[in-house]
């Protein structure tokens, strides 16, 4: 079957596009010395985290315990939850994980440490921890340096737990267009990472884990591995969106997911409306152009979304060349949550279906 003949919305994945991307990134960590541990929130789907592992990966990041669950479940043997583990619910499911496979976990609290104690106490052996550490993204950690340093120790002393290094997330660097000015921040991420080091060593904690990552900042933080980088958890670049395109991390050839679209209607010669709105694609970033990209048009725009609309414009001079009926190909904005929204995904090779994938991950949020 062709992509084209799909019925849409539907999610395609390019699947020579992923292959090439997955190679990338695995042969940039090799080279730079550092273990490659990408995040599989932006796929959710197994077979793709084997296929990262198979190319090198180290192991896999997840976001929830869900996810977790859906991997390990797959095969996965290895996998850090980069998120904070609260409530007992989510502690049980945890413990029965760590039964089938080697868990990691990411803190930023004393509470949240005290409460993960337990499955170091009474489970398979002393819970690995990273500390996490804003250096910049105001998101999750303490500052870096004698607060950060302060927790380590505190968290340290839990019984059960065992602080194996640091991590943090630059997720501030998807600000920086310019690549010397993100370059900027990832010397400042890593400077204040070791910084902290140095600090909790003096209060007689040490370890040797620096965990970083995100896919703008990827490239350069592998390339610190000499000044003490140890782990980068990159996700999106398995298959790229037009945010990694604006940012010059990434080109339209290397964007491997795309919605295929039918144009239902085309109200005047300006206008054109398709069968994909937010609960197919996601309104992040919408301010910048070409937010949404039509792949292989350069004269279509999309404009906004409404829940099952997307409304784009189009070159008057070239209306007569798009009709109701007409399949396009989106690129999202942000790749991460458009996967989200969709129960399978369509592979390709070149544009024939060459098989299907469910998004097992889909909708673990707990």
């Amino acid at each position: 079957m062709n992509l084209f003949d799909l019925d849409t919305p539907a999610l395609v994945l390019d699947l020579d596009k992923v292959e090439s991307n997955v190679a990338a990134m695995s042969d940039l960590a090799r080279r730079a010395g550092v273990r490659l541990r990408p995040h599989t929130k932006t796929h959710k789907i197994p077979e793709l985290a084997l296929l990262q592992m198979a190319a090198g990966a180290a192991g896999i990041t997840c976001a929830k315990v869900g996810e977790a669950e859906v991997m390990v479940d797959a095969g996965l043997d290895d996998i850090l939850v980069a998120y904070p583990v609260w409530g007992a619910s989510k502690i049980d499911r945890l413990a029965a994980l760590r039964e089938r496979a080697r868990v990691v976990v990411s803190l930023d609290s004393l509470d949240v440490a005290q409460g993960l104690s337990r499955l170091g106490v009474h489970g398979v052996g002393p819970l690995e921890v990273y500390v996490e550490v804003d250096t910049g993204h105001h998101r999750l950690g303490r500052p870096p340096g004698a607060p950060s340093a302060e927790l380590v120790r505190q968290v340290a002393e839990v019984p059960g737990l065992v602080v194996i290094g640091l991590l943090t997330h630059a997720g501030h660097a998807y600000a920086q267009r310019d690549p010397v000015e993100r370059d900027v921040v990832i010397q400042r991420e890593v400077d204040d990472l070791m910084a902290t080091r140095e600090l909790c060593a003096q209060l007689g904690v040490t370890f040797d884990e620096i965990s970083v990552g995100s896919t703008p900042s990827a490239r350069g933080e592998a390339r610190r591995g000499a000044e003490g980088v140890t782990e980068i958890r990159p996700g999106t670049y398995i298959f790229n969106d037009t945010a990694m395109v604006d940012l010059g991390v990434a080109t339209y050839d290397q964007c491997a997911a795309f919605v295929v679209t039918t144009v239902v209607s085309r109200p005047d010669r300006r206008r054109f409306v398709v069968d994909a709105g937010t609960k197919c694609l996601t309104s992040d970033g919408l301010a910048r152009p070409d937010w949404i990209k039509v792949a292989g048009w350069d004269d279509l725009r999309m404009e906004f979304l409404t829940e099952e609309h997307g409304v784009g414009a189009i070159d008057p001079s070239a209306g007569g060349q798009l009709e109701i009926g007409d399949k396009l190909l989106l690129i999202p904005s942000h790749v991460c949550p458009v996967v989200n929204l969709f129960d399978t995904a369509h592979v390709v090779r070149g544009e024939d279906v060459v098989g299907e994938l469910l998004v097992r991950g889909r909708g673990k949020v707990r």
